[in-house]
């Protein structure tokens, strides 16, 4: 999908799960999605802001889980399918992201985003996968560009993304003979919290902003949003959130290479902000990054 349609595709009647709805990506294609016709399952961890959501998506309810709670998960499925009916289409886009080296960075948060981006997806599409076999219905499996090209400083969510695309392959070839479509939304840094969240980090805004032009300027969320809900209506198997994300795929065997070489002198200078700022500055960022933290220390 890359390009806008003139006239949004109906969606009246689907019954649509979103993770991560709570803010960012979500809210925003809850809202688009439901001015389609569709029902909203709004999951995520800030009651407030999913409240919100759904005053605004007709038909909506929503509910405060974790993803990586498979137990939790089990039960919100079951509530989803008693209260709108059996999903037809899960979007697996909850997520969380932390920057800095392997050598530096806190533990606990650098595993966390794997935890979330990763198994929170396999985990999010094993409970309502029963659903969706029900219906013959799609799963969107929103990744990054960071599944195609390796970022320094960006270790634990670019292998949370890489592996959450390779999962959303490998169930494309497995759920085919259900009537199951499978497909993979792209999307580079686009204005949300968390992006918002990492230009406040040390050193990471920095190493952003030397970053060629099409790869680190920000980008509008709306545009992007409507990519992925056309790739919805459309069941695509890829979805590119900004269009030149597309060329970045035919050149992927080569991207390990060059960003191995990035210049040293500025990681080390990265390296050398976050080493000054202390284990906090590679905690996961921005509201939503402080949500999960705060869910999870209850």
């Amino acid at each position: 999908m890359s390009s806008l349609r003139r006239t949004p595709a109906d969606l009246t009647g689907k019954v649509v799960v979103v993770t991560g709805a709570a803010r960012g990506v979500g809210a925003a294609l809850a809202r688009q999605l439901a001015a389609r016709g569709a029902r909203i399952a709004l999951l995520g961890l800030e009651p407030a802001e999913l409240a919100a959501v759904a005053a605004g998506c007709p038909g909506s309810a929503w509910w405060e889980v974790d993803v990586t709670d498979g137990g939790e998960l089990a039960r919100v499925a079951a509530d989803v399918q008693d209260r709108l009916g059996p999903a037809d289409v899960v979007v697996v886009n909850a997520g969380i992201a932390a920057g800095g080296p392997l050598l530096l960075a806190d533990p606990a948060s650098y595993d966390r985003v794997i935890e979330v981006n990763l198994l929170g997806s396999v985990r999010t599409v094993r409970a309502l996968l029963p659903q969706l076999v029900q219906t013959r219905g799609y799963v969107l499996q929103v990744a990054s560009l960071a599944a195609l090209l390796p970022i320094p400083m960006m270790g634990a969510y670019c292998a949370s993304k890489s592996g959450a695309e390779a999962f959303a392959h490998s169930l494309r070839g497995e759920l085919a003979h259900h009537g199951v479509g499978v497909g993979v939304a792209y999307l580079t840094w686009t204005d949300t919290d968390m992006v918002r969240g990492a230009d406040e980090r040390p050193g990471l805004r920095e190493m952003r902003s030397r970053l060629p032009w099409i790869f680190g300027r920000t980008y509008p969320l709306e545009p992007a949003v409507a990519r992925l809900a056309d790739g919805i209506a459309a069941r695509a198997p890829h979805v590119y959130a900004q269009p030149w994300v597309r060329g970045i795929t035919w050149v992927r065997g080569l991207a390990p290479a060059l960003t191995a070489h990035a210049p040293r002198s500025q990681t080390r200078d990265v390296e050398r902000r976050l080493r000054e700022a202390g284990p906090e500055a590679t905690t996961p960022v921005g509201a939503g990054g402080a949500a999960d933290g705060g869910h999870r220390h209850r």
